[in-house]
């Protein structure tokens, strides 16, 4: 009976330490799991601000895209190359803003290149603004230009109307003039008269100015002989001449050779039954030109 005993006291002993040693390990094992919880809150936090840090530098990086697509969309320019170069990073611009960057080294890849087109932008419009100040200097110029051959074309223009003045003037005072006409009707004894019915031949004497503007050589003299009726006297249908792109009937002619000096000379008209009464004009021309008129009379007595 006394052994017994001593056996079940050991046992009794470890049943009731048991309780103790689950509590410990339950204290352990939910330490361990508050541990674990707030620590898997912490990294939940910490994504959320990952999260919300990285949309918000996303949102940050595709606002600023936006503004460099507006800001490539206003620069113009007419030079072929930069237009190409403007082309290829507004294509770039549109790339970057598709692509849903998931981590912070791209995010910072894009920072990097988006800062590297922010150069390259300011870079297109240094290129543009220069080139526009160019453009603004070369219309300045080319409108002085234009100016300047407006102001030649017009100074051209009063010079070749002076010229053709001075040409004028010089055609006018290079005319040779003939002064002293006297026109006479002549009878078979070469006396003057005034009766139709004694005239023989009619006689135009004058003298050829000195000019010395003019051209020497010989010079041709046309005489027109005008009746009362305006009908010009002249014996042949062949007698006629160049006056003023117009042809002319003459009476008579004759040649001088003119040095420039004055030359006294006389056409002579024949009485070939055309004459009438009444009083006539005499007429003479050289080269183009009329160089002088007269008056005559006729009476039947």
């Amino acid at each position: 009976m006394t052994e017994t005993n001593n056996i079940s006291g050991p046992v009794r002993e470890a049943k009731s330490g048991s309780p103790v040693a689950m509590i410990a390990i339950s204290v352990i094992l939910a330490a361990a799991l508050i541990f674990l919880i707030a620590k898997y809150f912490n990294q939940k936090n910490k994504m959320i601000e990952m999260e919300t840090v990285l949309t918000a530098e996303k949102d940050s990086l595709a606002n600023e895209l936006r503004i460099m697509a507006a800001r490539y969309d206003t620069l113009r320019t007419d030079n072929d190359s930069l237009n190409a170069g403007l082309e290829r990073q507004k294509k770039r611009i549109v790339q970057l803003l598709s692509i849903n960057a998931s981590n912070i080294q791209l995010i910072k890849t894009y920072r990097a290149e988006i800062g590297t087109m922010r150069e390259i932008m300011k870079s297109y419009i240094v290129q543009i603004d220069s080139l526009n100040t160019r453009n603004k200097i070369l219309v300045a110029e080319n409108k002085e230009i234009r100016q300047e051959i407006t102001k030649v074309k017009t100074t051209n223009t009063q010079l070749e109307k002076t010229k053709e003045e001075l040409t004028a003037k010089v055609d006018i005072a290079s005319v040779i003039q003939a002064k002293d006409i006297i026109a006479v009707a002549l009878n078979k004894k070469r006396k003057e008269t005034t009766r139709l019915s004694l005239l023989d031949k009619l006689r135009v004497c004058f003298t050829l100015r000195e000019n010395p503007l003019a051209s020497a050589g010989p010079k041709e003299v046309f005489l027109r002989v005008i009746r009362p009726d305006s009908l010009v006297i002249t014996s042949s249908s062949e007698n006629m001449f160049d006056f003023r792109g117009n042809k002319m009937v003459f009476s008579a002619n004759r040649t001088a050779d003119y040095m420039n000096q004055d030359v006294e000379m006389c056409i002579f008209v024949d009485n070939t039954g055309d004459f009438i009464t009444g009083n006539y004009s005499i007429e003479l021309y050289l080269e183009d030109n009329l160089i002088g008129k007269t008056v005559f009379m006729l009476n039947k007595k």
